[in-house]
């Protein structure tokens, strides 16, 4: 019985990590435990981000200098801002949560504080969303920085 309810708990640990980056387990499932830092305007969260070839370009970035962007308010559920340069893009029609932070036409950060369903490529999810509401949401402008919590790869 304990066996059971161990290997059920085990399951639906799983279930619940794959649902913030997609459910496709060859492409979009939550990395070996690679990390960044999220900084909006001095505040940090941590991240954990997914397994594919948008994020590991993310992470190479990251390696060589943390990543500065302003966002700017969009539709009172999320902030967007500019990478300054393309990523490799799978775009799946998705459902975001508060936390999700997603590559937008190959060149757009997106960080959802609400929810919204469009074609996106997952780049992360933020582990504990103590705060990250009142961080992000209203429609003022963020800085936020993006930089690599560990060395071990994606």
């Amino acid at each position: 019985m304990r066996k059971g309810v161990l290997i059920l708990l085990a399951v639906f640990t799983s279930m619940a990590m794959l649902t913030a980056c997609g459910n496709d387990i060859g492409e979009n499932s939550i990395s070996g435990g690679y990390r960044m830092i999220v900084e909006v305007n001095g505040e940090e969260f941590t991240a954990t981000l997914c397994e594919n070839r948008a994020a590991a370009e993310l992470v190479r970035m990251m390696e060589h200098q943390p990543i500065e962007i302003e966002m700017r308010d969009y539709g009172g559920f999320e902030k967007v801002g500019s990478l300054g340069r393309s990523l490799p893009a799978d775009n799946r029609q998705i459902t975001t949560q508060a936390g999700d932070i997603v590559l937008y036409q190959g060149n757009q950060i997106v960080m959802f504080y609400g929810s919204n369903t469009w074609n996106y490529t997952q780049l992360a999810h933020i582990d504990d969303l103590t705060g990250w509401y009142e961080a992000i949401s209203g429609r003022n402008n963020v800085t936020v920085i993006f930089s690599v919590k560990d060395n071990r790869t994606i």
